[in-house]
């Protein structure tokens, strides 16, 4: 994560494992038209493990200290899980996901349990099913994303401060308090979303393209400043 402004104003930005996480397990999972905006499929794609035969099954970790007996009735319980109530769990998820000054340091997602979902059944099973997938995506997209963002980290923090500098000229003032902060996320469709209160997803393809980035962001601090 970067940080540009000055005392008065902060624009974020970063590529958060924890959305990239929930939008991994969104597409294995195919939840489809969830979300206020609905944010596009994840490109490049994530693909899944593959279970054999194509079970569905979710395999549990067994309870600490649980024998042999215990272990091999809840190994593999077949998930019943409810389609409105996973979508409602995973909009949960997301909503911290992008809730950057609540969101815990250490994130939500420990394994093999996954115990911040124990209250959230559904979720907690594709979680399980899928965790491996998502987490060797998750990290090669967060990667791409640092190696863009230290080597073009000039090009970017421009791209930010000249455009408030633009609207500082234009007022005759300097800027108020505000504060943004963009995620930016390798999605199938290039635009922008507002996903909180000053919380903005901006697609890789965006933010890799100074001029289609400051065409975006100048009605954004219009607006802000």
């Amino acid at each position: 994560m970067f940080v540009e402004g000055t005392l008065r104003w902060q624009v974020t930005e970063d590529c958060p494992r924890d959305l990239l996480m929930a939008l991994a397990v969104r597409d294995l999972v195919g939840l489809k038209g969830v979300g206020d905006p609905v944010l596009p499929p994840l490109a490049p794609s994530v693909a899944p493990v593959l279970q054999p035969h194509g079970s569905r099954e979710v395999r549990r970790p067994a309870a600490p200290g649980a024998g042999a007996r215990g272990a091999g009735a809840g190994s593999a319980e077949r998930s019943s899980r409810s389609p409105r109530a996973l979508e409602q769990q995973w909009l949960a998820w997301f909503a911290a996901a992008v809730d950057r000054e609540h969101r815990p340091l250490t994130g939500l997602l420990q394994p093999p349990h996954f115990p911040a979902f124990d209250r959230a059944i559904d979720l907690q099973d594709v979680i399980i099913a899928h965790y491996d997938a998502a987490a060797v995506w998750a990290e090669e997209r967060h990667q791409e994303y640092a190696s863009a963002a230290a080597e073009h980290h000039a090009r970017r923090a421009a791209d930010i401060v000249d455009v408030v500098h633009e609207r500082e000229h234009e007022l005759r003032r300097q800027a108020g308090y505000f504060r943004l902060d963009i995620d930016v996320l390798p999605l199938a469709e290039s635009g922008a979303w507002i996903v909180g209160p000053h919380t903005v997803v901006v697609s890789a393809s965006l933010r890799e393209d100074s001029a289609a980035f400051r065409d975006w962001f100048r009605p954004m601090v219009a607006a802000l400043v």
